[in-house]
């Protein structure tokens, strides 16, 4: 599959830190490289959460590869899916085929067990998405 068809999904949270990232990660690691995935925030904290770090090292995935990013940081090209998690109406409007909110508390606070409940909620979610994705052409 070209990157042309891939389809491309944006994750989009207030501080870009922990649960876009971690989305943002779980796209990538359970779509194969079969979409493209990014992530963003609203108001990006400048870094990633060394909770999330230590969380996704749990499941084999790197976070440290990651930065926190804004919204200027992604392509400016339409997404086919825009995934908003509790940024509300601190999310502008971004071109997308579909939006979707996900109702996700921001683990930022939380101990160990109850951000690996968060981070599984996410990877549940972000395979739905990519089931979903896949298994529709999609076209642009």
């Amino acid at each position: 599959m070209s990157e042309a068809e891939k389809p491309r999904v944006l994750f989009v949270c207030v501080e870009n830190a922990n649960r876009s990232q971690m989305a943002e990660a779980f796209a990538k690691m359970l779509s194969g490289g079969a979409v493209e995935a990014y992530s963003a925030g609203s108001r990006p904290s400048g870094r990633v959460n060394p909770k999330a770090v230590e969380a996704m090292r749990e499941v084999g995935y790197d976070l440290t590869t990651h930065r926190s990013k804004s919204l200027d940081d992604v392509p400016a090209e339409p997404f086919d899916v825009v995934v908003t998690m509790g940024c509300g109406d601190r999310c502008p409007r971004i071109p997308a085929r579909r939006r979707e909110d996900w109702a996700i508390p921001d683990p930022r606070e939380l101990p160990p067990d109850q951000f690996r409940v968060i981070r599984d909620r996410i990877a549940e979610k972000v395979r739905r998405l990519l089931d979903e994705l896949l298994r529709q052409p999609h076209g642009r």
